[in-house]
């Protein structure tokens, strides 16, 4: 990376850009500046670009308009699922570095084709997994490098909501997403999962997906971010998946937007080891994440409960809030100190498995891998 500022561009103006990127690269006025914004509203891209961009900042409707740009270093690709993968790969052709929003695409074959333009390219390359700077997910992958654990055999995948389904952007759009709750946030819990694991072969996966809630006139009572319209839902409202690991290794995926279960995990994990075991908790049933180990010890069957009095310093300055966190470990990386935390062969593994369970639900077979 050459020497001053990294000069960003931003592809996609939405809300995950709002909530998450925006705030959290102003965090770092020394390391980067967005330069150029794109959105396919482009009066989106021009607000943007007023209240977080560089003076002078570009605005574009066409991304492939903002690659010309040769000023441009980094790429934020922070577009529906689909498109994830188009622009990625011409990021790649244009010589830029590459933060794409996970998941890193809605089908193994697109994931493969972004891959492939990576390791053409040279550059780097990350995918947007910030719960794995949470204190907690932290502290327990610390446990697990260090055999804390053991041999973990079985795990399950934790996206469980009762009734928040996503009523805004093109969330039910299947030809925009590529699914639904699976995708979204099924796909952050088998990541810490699998990195918890530091499994990333799958042999076999079965799944299922259901559309029973979605479509109903009175699905929507209860869910907290209003009404959604069943006549454009097009994605499942819940997915489940049995993943079969090298070594025999098995982890159980959950994920929902509606469901009638009582309780509500989200970016959530549960680890069996042959010397402990250990969950994160964290969703809708919890007011704050929790970690906890049990074992058998003298004796007795033990619990130990983490607090947040243990929470790892990450950085000096900036927030300790996982996208901002997960924003400064990125552009430290760019500067040259150290690798991107979220390795690209790595959430490959997890497109890979999602698109399996799609696969075996839509077939009703077992998918070898």
């Amino acid at each position: 990376m050459k020497e001053g500022k990294i000069q960003i561009g931003i592809i996609g103006c939405g809300g995950i850009a709002k909530q998450k990127h925006f705030p959290s690269l102003k965090l770092y006025p020394e390391l980067c500046e967005m330069v150029a914004f794109c959105d396919i509203q482009e009066e989106r891209a021009q607000k943007a670009a007023e209240e977080f961009g560089a003076a002078g900042a570009k605005v574009y409707s066409d991304y492939n308009e903002l690659l010309k740009d040769e000023a441009i270093d980094v790429v934020h690709v922070l577009t529906p699922n689909v498109s994830h993968a188009p622009i990625t790969v011409a990021a790649f052709e244009a010589g830029k570095h590459v933060m794409c929003e996970k998941p890193m695409a809605h089908t193994t074959e697109a994931a493969k084709q972004m891959m492939d333009a990576w390791k053409k390219s040279g550059k780097m390359f990350t995918i947007g997994y910030q719960n794995r700077f949470r204190p907690e997910v932290q502290a327990l992958q610390n446990a697990c490098r260090n055999d804390e654990l053991g041999e973990i055999y079985f795990a399950k995948a934790h996206a469980i909501r009762r009734r928040a389904v996503p009523t805004w952007g093109v969330f039910p759009d299947k030809s925009q997403q590529g699914g639904g709750p699976l995708i979204d946030i099924g796909t952050h819990a088998l990541d810490i999962t699998l990195w918890m694991m530091d499994n990333y072969e799958p042999e076999s996966v079965t799944g299922q997906v259901f559309q029973k809630l979605g479509g109903l006139p009175d699905g929507t009572e209860g869910n907290m971010f209003g009404p959604w319209d069943p006549a454009t839902f097009e994605v499942e409202d819940s997915a489940f998946g049995l993943v079969k690991m090298r070594g025999g290794a098995t982890i159980f995926v959950e994920a929902s937007w509606a469901i009638n279960m009582l309780e509500s995990k989200e970016a959530a994990t549960t680890l069996c080891g042959t010397k402990a075991g250990a969950q994160i908790n964290s969703g809708m049933s919890f007011k704050d994440p929790e970690l906890i180990y049990n074992r058998a010890h003298n004796g007795m069957l033990t619990e130990e409960r983490n607090t947040a009095a243990g929470a790892i310093a990450y950085f000096e300055g900036g927030s300790s809030e996982p996208g901002a966190v997960e924003a400064r470990q990125w552009l430290m990386a760019l500067k040259g100190e150290g690798e991107p935390l979220v390795k690209p062969q790595q959430a490959f593994v997890v497109t890979q498995v999602l698109d399996a369970i799609y696969r075996s639900a839509a077939s009703g077979k077992e998918v070898q891998l």
